[in-house]
């Protein structure tokens, strides 16, 4: 008898499935920046020692919801008088020629001056990134007036300065007129600039080339402009307005047109 080969049965083997541990999520805790500080006299004097008041400050906490008493002890942690243990030694704040250096270490000092009510009105904190910033923004602006003073037409210089220095203009030469447009956009680039871009600037120049010739005439109160040959009026200055911007103005009205045309007839 043939004996059979019995079959060998395998079983699946079970594979336990291992969770991996979770992670924890850890808040990582920002370690504070402690960095000296310098601050500035923001009022025009520099005197060599300015005081400001260190005691019967009060401060509105707006988290507590009430006034609370501060003041400057240089043994103390706080600048809350409720909050203050043990004997308080009051300090003197004092700016040395317009200036307080208050070092890291001195935290206390430096938390009250933040909240200090003569903070920005008669000290402020030297923030040498936001001067750059400015500084920065600045030198562009100046390097705008400047190039657009450079390609500037000699009757837009003359309307610029014009509008500026007055009736000199007139016995100046173009390069003295350059020159002085280019000082003007350096010193000043900010009102050079919206002089130079003023649609109205030329019309205005007009005006006040017309008063200079005699064609048109301004009353004393610079509130009246009448025709020079027979004092016929022509217009009232609205109040608290410049006159040659409100003639620019006018000469742009119906009325104000054959005027203007007339006179730059005159003025050639």
């Amino acid at each position: 008898m043939e004996k059979t080969k019995q079959e060998k049965v395998v079983e699946p083997k079970v594979v336990q499935q291992v969770e991996k541990p979770k992670k924890v999520s850890t808040t990582k805790k920002i370690k504070p920046v402690y960095k000296d500080k310098l601050y500035n006299l923001s009022t025009n004097m520099k005197p060599i020692a300015f005081k400001i008041k260190s005691r019967g400050i009060m401060w509105f906490d707006e988290e507590k919801g009430y006034e609370r008493e501060i003041k400057y002890c240089e043994n103390q942690k706080t600048v809350f008088v409720d909050e203050m243990e043990g004997p308080q030694r009051l300090a003197h704040i004092t700016f040395r020629d317009g200036i307080l250096y208050v070092p890291k270490e001195k935290q206390t000092l430096q938390k009250f001056l933040a909240i200090h009510p003569d903070n920005g009105r008669y000290f402020v904190e030297e923030d040498l990134v936001k001067e750059a910033e400015d500084d920065l923004d600045y030198l562009h602006l100046e390097v705008t007036a400047l190039n657009t003073a450079m390609d500037l037409d000699i009757d837009i210089a003359e309307a610029i300065l014009r509008a500026e220095v007055g009736s000199k203009v007139s016995q100046m030469t173009s390069k003295e007129l350059k020159r002085d447009l280019l000082v003007f956009a350096r010193s000043n680039p900010a009102l050079f600039l919206e002089l130079a871009h003023d649609d109205n600037l030329n019309i205005r120049n007009i005006g006040i080339k017309a008063v200079e010739n005699g064609i048109i005439k301004l009353s004393n109160d610079q509130r009246t402009f009448v025709w020079g040959a027979n004092d016929r009026k022509l217009m009232t200055v609205p109040f608290d307005e410049n006159p040659y911007s409100a003639l620019a103005a006018w000469f742009k009205t119906d009325e104000g047109i054959e005027v203007y045309k007339s006179v730059e007839k005159k003025l050639k």
